[in-house]
């Protein structure tokens, strides 16, 4: 099962390092991993994407996170109710011919053009992950030059 789970931490230097040690030594990799500061510039929120058959084992990494000391809260917010979004950059092939078949895609999923010329264009989609997968399968039709993404972020309501 995926477990989405936000940490507040301060902002201090090593603190990724020891949040993904802890993982790593139990065994989980880390599918998705966003950190940035809050309204507070000495409070960063991390975003932890990880896939956990083993519940308890889980359960030991949040109770050890919650024992660090740089560690404010630790909410897995897998079973709430939150808002998620991953930002995707994608440079795609570009002509006259399908350009706007782009600009319709592009607009389907509240998606912005930033940059095209004659043989590509940028795009930016800030959506909900399986939307992302959608919207990456539709513009495989172009030919994907170059693919850039976020780490999933996310806030309860």
């Amino acid at each position: 099962m995926r477990h989405t789970i936000s940490v507040l931490v301060e902002n201090k230097f090593g603190v990724l390092a020891r949040i993904a040690g802890l993982f790593s030594a139990r065994g989980f990799n880390i599918d998705s991993l966003a950190v940035g500061e809050t309204q507070d510039p000495a409070v960063s929120c991390m975003t932890i994407v990880v896939n956990a058959e083993d519940e308890r084992i889980l359960e030991q990494i949040k109770k050890q996170l919650h024992k660090l000391i740089d560690i404010i809260t630790v909410i897995d917010l897998t079973k709430k109710e939150f808002f998620e979004r991953e930002l995707v950059l994608v440079k795609v092939s570009l002509d006259k011919s399908n350009k706007a078949n782009l600009e319709k895609i592009a607009h389907k999923f509240n998606a912005e053009i930033l940059h095209s010329d004659k043989e590509s264009a940028i795009i930016e989609a800030a959506l909900e992950e399986k939307n992302i997968e959608e919207f990456l399968s539709v513009l495989k039709e172009f030919g994907i030059k170059q693919l850039v993404r976020t780490g999933k972020i996310a806030i309860p309501k």
